[in-house]
């Protein structure tokens, strides 16, 4: 597992059993931890989603599909749900994002944590 990868990944509904925003279910999520020397035993991730209208809130950009990413349709990083999961919720590694959309990732996390 390196920084830019998607998965697949099972995120639980919340234990409270409430609604609300979070994305659950099985779908892809990126990896965006910076691969380090001593693993820890979660990762931090942002879920994806197939939802267009996600495009609408902010701190998300559009990943179109592609051989090299493994998507299978037009998906919305959904960078404001940054998470930690346990490792053992990613289930099979879909691809790998491409250069260009990293660099989007990375002014989204930053503006997001004000950190520009």
């Amino acid at each position: 597992m390196a920084r830019g990868d998607i998965w697949e990944v099972w995120f639980p509904a919340p234990a409270s059993g409430g609604e609300g925003h979070e994305q659950i279910g099985r779908r892809p999520a990126l990896v965006i931890e910076v691969d380090a020397e001593r693993p820890l035993s979660t990762v931090m991730v942002v879920p994806m989603t197939s939802n267009l209208r996600a495009l609408s809130v902010p701190y998300t950009f559009e990943v179109a599909p592609s051989p090299e990413n493994g998507l299978q349709e037009r998906s919305v990083a959904l960078v404001m749900q940054l998470r930690a999961i346990d490792r053992k919720r990613l289930q099979r590694k879909l691809g790998r994002l491409e250069p260009h959309y990293m660099t989007v990732l990375e002014g989204e996390v930053k503006h997001l944590l004000g950190l520009f």
